[in-house]
């Protein structure tokens, strides 16, 4: 019997226990998941590299041992999935304006490969409102963001604007 891969991807700037929740639940219907920076080689940018955000989702998610992975990849989701054996595209999904997006998305991916398919999980209601860009802005600005990420995270934040 073949191992159930999914590919969680996301830009992760940075992980946030919303994303860990979508984690944690994909891990009970899948047997191994690759957790997958996305990243534009031609615009570099964010608040953390994307080797910066690998290690933070590495540590954040430890305790799942070999059932998850960390990588990043650049050009399409499909391709990617299609070349790690993956089956299924895990998506979270917090509100209406989060699934009309992920919709054409998601029929884009099917278009391009019938063999991914794409699976949205919603998001726990403690987790509805959080967003990487609302905890960088939040942090940015001085606010306490320590419920909304995992410790390495807060740590990297502190880090970055001094606390």
């Amino acid at each position: 019997m073949s191992k159930r891969i999914a590919v969680y991807p996301g830009s992760f700037d940075p992980v946030t226990n919303g994303h860990l929740d979508i984690v944690e639940r994909a891990l009970a219907l899948f047997d191994h998941l690759r957790i997958a920076v996305a990243y534009n080689k031609d615009k570099p940018g964010g608040l953390f590299t994307r080797q910066d955000r690998e290690a933070m989702i590495a540590e954040a998610t430890s305790q799942y041992g070999d059932r998850v992975s960390v990588d990043s990849f650049h050009g399409l989701l499909v391709d990617y999935a299609r070349d790690n054996g993956a089956g299924a595209v895990i998506r979270g999904l917090r509100a209406v304006a989060d699934f009309d997006y992920e919709f054409q998305m998601a029929l884009m991916n099917r278009h391009l490969c019938t063999d991914v398919q794409t699976v949205f999980l919603m998001a726990d209601e403690a987790h509805f409102y959080t967003s990487s860009s609302l905890i960088r802005e939040v942090a940015t600005l001085g606010g306490d963001v320590s419920a909304q990420v995992p410790p390495c995270v807060l740590r990297a934040l502190n880090d970055k604007f001094s606390k």
